[in-house]
């Protein structure tokens, strides 16, 4: 069994159904009555839904309101919501002081978004990959998958890019700095 948990918010014959068969499902049941949902800090769950029959507006809520539902229908329903939920929480990665969003492909620093293309996106990732400065050869094979010794202004020209948008959206030239032997990303200012 992992982490995830489900409460089950004022159902109790439906909490009843899953404890039955808590052993063989993917995760924990937990029952959640009116007056402890003001208590609990689900700050404390990593990993959570709340399925309710009332809409409760909280985030990580699966409300129920087409009835009849099959079991299967349900649990399938459950188990689709986790899968979301873990999906967008892999997608956002932290560099420096930004997060970088990789299925909507923007770099966000508190309520600010900044759209980057594919590339620029796998550009930022691999050099926040490394504590050391990336050189420019090394970056064309990992990035741009070119592997040969021609010479090519093409990292050059997208870090220039990059670090243009970078200063116009949040006013920062550090990000990605130069060194003698490559490109890499400062750390948190």
């Amino acid at each position: 069994m992992n982490n995830q948990i489900l409460f089950i918010y004022e159902s109790k014959s439906l909490f009843d159904i899953f404890s039955e068969i808590e052993d063989n499902l993917n995760f924990k049941v937990l029952y959640l009555t009116k007056k402890e949902i003001s208590k609990i800090n689900f700050k404390n769950y990593r990993d959570y839904l709340i399925l309710s029959l009332k809409n409760l507006d909280l985030s990580n809520m699966l409300l129920l309101e087409n009835f009849p539902i099959k079991f299967t229908k349900l649990l399938e329903r459950i188990n689709i919501e986790f899968l979301k939920k873990n999906f967008n929480e892999q997608s956002n990665i932290t560099v420096s002081k930004y997060i970088v969003n990789t299925n909507s492909r923007e770099m966000i620093l508190h309520s600010q978004k900044l759209k980057l293309t594919e590339k620029e996106i796998n550009m930022i990732i691999y050099l926040s990959q490394s504590k050391k400065p990336i050189k420019i050869n090394e970056l064309q094979e990992k990035v741009w998958g070119y592997q040969s010794k021609l010479e090519t202004h093409t990292v050059e020209t997208h870090i220039h890019r990059l670090r243009k948008k970078i200063k116009e959206k949040f006013f920062d030239e550090n990000l990605i700095v130069s060194k003698k032997n490559g490109y890499q990303i400062s750390e948190k200012k």
